[in-house]
């Protein structure tokens, strides 16, 4: 558990997200079940719903999409040391190494590694994010640096350009410049 934001409630955590535009909408849950957290997404614009299993410390340790069948379109598993798989076994050895997983359609994306990472205010820490395109279900490890600038704020660097996430107190996501913010 991050001892530098709140704990998530025992019952359980709810938002929305929608873009600065109001064009797009997502509502979120956060829910502690069988010894992990598992968030829930439904993003509405793209008609799309994700599915992270987290372990107590934050770490992926499961990822599903789903677009237009019942079944996931792209399930993956880890170990939790980088090492990736799809669930009919394959590993998927282009994703070694690869430690949150990010979408550019969720701020949600920025919760895991604003979590796991526990930064202090004014410390820095690299991770490698596996970036899923939606829409092809492409996936790319990009290298990440999350800043820490204040109690709430968090800029993230990446080679496609820079990020100012500001979080509640549990270190999720309220505002991603630019992008999203709760309603």
């Amino acid at each position: 558990m991050n001892p530098l934001h709140e704990p998530i409630p025992a019952d359980g955590y709810a938002t929305r997200w929608q873009t600065w535009d109001g064009n797009h909408e997502e509502s979120f849950t956060l829910v502690w079940d069988n010894e992990a957290w598992t968030a829930t997404g439904q993003v509405g614009s793209h008609d799309v719903q994700y599915v992270v299993r987290l372990s107590p410390m934050w770490q992926v340790r499961q990822f599903l999409l789903f677009r237009d069948l019942a079944e996931p379109d792209l399930w993956l598993g880890t170990d939790g040391h980088g090492r990736w798989g799809e669930m009919n076994g394959a590993h998927r050895v282009d994703l070694d190494g690869g430690i949150d997983i990010a979408m550019a359609v969720t701020p949600f994306s920025h919760a895991g590694p604003i979590r796991r990472l526990a930064l202090a205010v004014g410390q820095e820490a690299p991770t490698v994010v596996l970036d899923v395109d939606v829409d092809t279900l492409g996936i790319v490890p990009e290298a990440a640096t999350y800043r820490r600038t204040d109690e709430h704020t968090y800029v993230v660097d990446r080679a496609d350009g820079t990020a100012t996430v500001t979080v509640d107190a549990h270190g999720i996501p309220t505002e991603v410049t630019d992008s999203f913010r709760t309603p």
